[in-house]
Parts: structure tokens; C-alpha cells; sequence
């Protein structure tokens, strides 16, 4: 890809042309918002710096979970690296502080424990607080393959965790979001998401008819796709987007929750089938920031480019839809006041 260089003003311009196409007949317009996105030059070996050389990401303001190690460390590096200012966020204020310090450009550092949906809250109404635009969230952080059952608020922890608890902070900085020229979210899925090999099962939430810990990780990654699709479907008339991201098999700290030969398998022998994180962390980096995406929504990437192997429950848009409505029903007292009718 060349080095073009990209500024905030020249895809707000981008955006005006839109805006102008919107005069279109509705049935010609259709086809230009729900195009397929544009093949990339980008690979499975390419690193997050690769798919964001050239871009300016200046005057920008993006929100990322997970900003304490792995992926969304890199992620929060990188952008930063392009200009951006990025909300920092991880479990703890401590870690959070931590990471943040690391990072030469402007950073913010805020915590919130997507188990503790109160807390997801707390942080949401602090960024809501600096009154200014949110152009991007990466929900990047999330826990993995848990061996034993546990339950949050009643609905078994990775559910919970990994989809209720971003549901919840999406819901509560949709406004931020769709106050920028151009916001974008981005939600972190894995092809893991193909081991849900029913679906959501919502009669099996609380993991009380059978509990398998890949399979319920797999419920949880097929719920982020589906949370993005549905709300691409309901931000369709905006300027926003929403897609979600496979970003590899990496070598992470969610090891940690994998059984002793398993994680023994990772350490030496995952060379010949992990990425790296500077590799894992380059799809969500260019989904969040690839002017060549400023129209694309409802999307599930890998490798930097449409994925086509997928479960046919990532596109079902009436479990998207009630994945929704029952994700509101079971976080209604999180979400804004006015979703709580």
C-alpha cells in the first residue's frame, strides 16, 4: 500500500460526497452503503503499524478495553503512534496507569471490570464527561475458555464478561460515537466463534443445561459478530459503523486460562501456527482507521480483509436481533435511561 497521507479533514470530505450520494434513488443507494468492503493489500503477516503507515489519526479520540498487555496494548501503541489521543482502559486504574505511562503520545487512562457491570458504567459516564467526540471504541478485552462454570448477575462469565459487558458499555457511548464525523466500533470476535455449533442457546445462558468451556467461549465470540452486525442494522442511518474482528490465534495472556498441555502446546510449538501481537493486533487497527472503510458496516474481518469461512449464525440477523433484545432485557438496569422503558 503507498504511504499516502491521510487526515481527519480529507474523511470528513469523504463523508460530505456521502452526503451528497444520499440524493440518490433509495434502491441505488442501498447498494453503495451495503457494498462489500474493498480487498486489502494486507495479509496474515501483516503487522498493525503495516496496515496503518500514512494514516493521521490527529485531533482523534479512541476508546480501547484491554490496553494492559497483548493486543490491545499494541493496538493502543500504535494508534497512538498515528496521533491518536486513546482512552486507556483495563481492569484496574493501577493497570490501566501503568500502560498508559508507557505510551509517548496523549493517553487517558480509566479502568472498568466488565464483570462488574457498575463499573462499566462509572467508566462510560467519565468519558461521556470530556464532552468531546468519540471516533472510535475497540472492545478488546475479554477472558477464555474458563474450565469451571461461574456465573455474573446470573449468566455464565464468559457471556458475560466477553459480549453483556461491551453491550453495555456500546449502549452507554453511543452518543460520543455518533457525535464524530466518522465513529467507528469495532468488536473483537475469533473464529472460535464457528464452536457455538447451535448458536446462542438463550435457553442455556447461566450454562445450567450443559456447560462446555470452548463452546461457551464460542457463544460469547459469536455474540460479539452478532452485537455488531445488529447495531450496524440500527446505525445504518448514521454516519457510524460497526463491524467485528477475528485478530488470530496469538499467544496472549487468555493462555493463562487454558488447560496445562494446552498452554505447553502454545509455548512450544505455537510458533508454526500463532501470530505474533504486532500480527494480531493489525485488523483491528485497520477496521478502527482504514479510509477505505469509512462506509462499511456489518462486516466480520480477519486477516485484514473479509472473512468468508464462517458459522452460519454470524449471519443470522434474526438471532442478532434477539440477541439484542435479550441483552437488554438482562443489562436493563446499565443501559441509558432512555433504553430502559
Amino acid at each position: 500500500m503507498s504511504n499516502q497521507h491521510f487526515s481527519r479533514r480529507q474523511i470528513i470530505q469523504y463523508m460530505a460526497t456521502l452526503s451528497v450520494l444520499s440524493a440518490l434513488p433509495p434502491a441505488v443507494m442501498a447498494q453503495i452503503i451495503t457494498r462489500q468492503p474493498p480487498h486489502s493489500p494486507f495479509n496474515s503477516d501483516s503487522s498493525a503499524e503495516d496496515v496503518t503507515a500514512g494514516i493521521d489519526l490527529s485531533g482523534m479520540t479512541i476508546a480501547i478495553t484491554g490496553v494492559n498487555s497483548g493486543l490491545g496494548y499494541e493496538t493502543m501503541r500504535v494508534l497512538s503512534l498515528r496521533g491518536a489521543h486513546i482512552i486507556g482502559i483495563a481492569r484496574t486504574q493501577e493497570k490501566a496507569d501503568k500502560a498508559c505511562a508507557t505510551i509517548d503520545g496523549e493517553t487517558t487512562p480509566m479502568f472498568l471490570d466488565l464483570a462488574n457491570w457498575e463499573s462499566v458504567v462509572r467508566c462510560a459516564e467519565r468519558i461521556r464527561a470530556m464532552n468531546i467526540p468519540l471516533d472510535g471504541l475497540i472492545t478488546n478485552a475479554g477472558i477464555m475458555a474458563l474450565q469451571d462454570l461461574e456465573l455474573v448477575n446470573g449468566v455464565e462469565k464468559q457471556f458475560a464478561v466477553n459480549h453483556l459487558g461491551h453491550f453495555i458499555l456500546i449502549n452507554q457511548l453511543l452518543k460520543p460515537v455518533l457525535a464524530s464525523p466518522q465513529g467507528r466500533f469495532t468488536l473483537l470476535s475469533s473464529r472460535a466463534h464457528r464452536r457455538a455449533d447451535k448458536g446462542i442457546e438463550f435457553d442455556n445462558l447461566d450454562g445450567s443445561k450443559h456447560y462446555e468451556p470452548w463452546n461457551a467461549y464460542g457463544v460469547s465470540k459469536l455474540a460479539n459478530a452478532l452485537c455488531a452486525r445488529e447495531l450496524a442494522a440500527r446505525i445504518s442511518h448514521t454516519e457510524a459503523t460497526s463491524n467485528s474482528v477475528h485478530p488470530g490465534v496469538i499467544a496472549t495472556g487468555l493462555l493463562k486460562h487454558l488447560s496445562v498441555w494446552e498452554q505447553w502446546g502454545a509455548k512450544y510449538f505455537g510458533w508454526a501456527f500463532l501470530k505474533t501481537i504486532p500480527e494480531g493486533a493489525a485488523t483491528s487497527c485497520y477496521v478502527a482507521t482504514s479510509p477505505e472503510l469509512v462506509d462499511v458496516r456489518g462486516f466480520y474481518f480477519a486477516d485484514c480483509n473479509v472473512e468468508k469461512d464462517v458459522s452460519p449464525y454470524l449471519q443470522d440477523d434474526a438471532m442478532a436481533a434477539k440477541l439484542w433484545e435479550v441483552s437488554e432485557e438482562l443489562t436493563r438496569d446499565y443501559l441509558p435511561a432512555n433504553q430502559r422503558a
